[in-house]
């Protein structure tokens, strides 16, 4: 397997940013970390082992990022405009830093055609990966979000003033008029799923929340809850993993 490890400094975020990229070509799959992770958790939690034969046959290359949750969703800083525009501007770093980037690459290992890149995460990563496709859906093809929560409210409480309320998935979809921006959306491949057992209580009712909106505006998505044993950690997050991925990419 072709691994490559990068460091490069971010003019959004004003410091270096670290990342990994696994694989020799086929669809990019962007990985966002959970909560306080790193750009080597995926391959720590065994999910890159998990994906391996996927990666191996050129199905997939895996580029996992940083995250900085601790500067924004989960700092103890009492200014919520601080925090928030902080995580504005990590948005900037993926959409105007890693995503060329990923274009770049993909032209290079694919001949010449640029295949827009499939994002994903597990708990707060599927929380960044649903809301920035959803917020910027001509940038990617669909989203895997495994566990999430998708609203604003775990980590600002009911205050949706500025740029919370456009970072809160279950709000502004909800409210989201403009056909275009719609129309965009409903192209999108989503898939999305919550288990029903140990600490996924939270995660449970966020996605049947967000099943609720998609229905409503008319998004076509796969929202699948899986057992009363299947709970919050990588031990279901790696099989659920894979058995979306195949789905996924034979869709």
């Amino acid at each position: 397997m072709h691994v490559s490890y990068h460091s490069e400094y971010s003019r959004h975020l004003a410091r270096p940013m670290e990342y990994k990229v696994y694989g020799h070509g086929g669809r990019p799959v962007l990985v966002f970390p959970t909560s306080n992770g790193r750009f080597y958790q995926y391959e720590d939690s065994g999910m890159i082992a998990e994906l391996q034969g996927f990666i191996d046959a050129g199905k997939v290359q895996i580029w996992t990022v940083d995250g900085i949750d601790g500067e924004t969703f989960f700092s103890k800083d009492a200014n919520f405009n601080h925090r928030i525009e902080r995580h504005q501007a990590y948005f900037r770093y993926i959409s105007d830093e890693i995503f060329p980037e990923i274009a770049r690459n993909s032209r290079e290992a694919n001949g010449g055609a640029e295949i827009r890149p499939l994002l994903t995460g597990c708990s707060m990563g599927a929380f960044h990966a649903a809301n920035f496709l959803f917020r910027f859906p001509w940038l990617g093809d669909g989203i895997i979000a495994l566990s999430g929560v998708y609203s604003t409210k775990h980590f600002f409480g009911p205050c949706l003033d500025g740029s919370i309320y456009f970072n809160s998935p279950l709000h502004y979809l909800a409210n989201l008029q403009d056909e275009e921006a719609l129309r965009q959306i409903r192209r999108l491949r989503l898939m999305v799923c919550c288990g029903q057992g140990a600490w996924e209580d939270e995660m449970l009712e966020e996605t049947r929340a967000l099943e609720a909106v998609l229905l409503q505006k008319s998004i076509p998505a796969l929202v699948d809850y899986w057992g009363a044993d299947v709970s919050h950690d990588w031990l279901w997050w790696r099989p659920q993993m894979a058995y979306f991925l195949d789905k996924w990419l034979a869709a």
